[in-house]
């Protein structure tokens, strides 16, 4: 397991930081958040260290979603919640605070604040919308 010394999660995985944890196995641990957007919001954290999804090895993404969608029906169902958000943030201008891959489980309620900005950017045409899924299929094999 490729762990970083100074990772804040890399510290909580190996208990040298304290964390409220809801889920261990071989590949991932899932704590609560100290700063949630709400009561119960958890985060899932590969066990070995990677700064983005993009690398992190497929066994452990699937982990991750697997636990991930775990979690969030027993947030739903002990909170009372009516619903949870699965976000992840790639790269710091995605929102990404931690350099260490992690999934946020978010348990939402019916008068909750928008997560995310509802004014949304959108496409010129139909043609400006095909081209932009023509280079993402190109880059897709890559």
């Amino acid at each position: 397991m490729s762990l970083i010394n100074d990772c804040v999660f890399c510290r909580i995985i190996r208990s040298e930081l304290p964390s409220t944890r809801l889920y261990e196995d071989d590949l991932v641990l899932a704590f609560l958040d100290i700063a949630p957007f709400n009561p119960g919001h958890c985060l899932v954290i590969p066990k070995q260290h990677h700064h983005s999804i993009t690398t992190l090895p497929t066994e452990y993404q699937g982990r991750i979603m697997s636990v991930a969608s775990k979690l969030g029906a027993a947030v739903v169902r002990s909170l009372e919640a009516d619903a949870f958000n699965l976000l992840l943030n790639n790269g710091t201008c995605a929102g990404q605070e931690v350099p260490h891959v992690h999934l946020h489980v978010i348990p939402r309620f019916r008068d909750d604040r928008p997560i995310f900005n509802p004014a949304k950017q959108q496409y010129k045409d139909q043609a400006h919308m095909q081209e932009t899924a023509a280079k993402i299929r190109a880059k897709l094999g890559e």
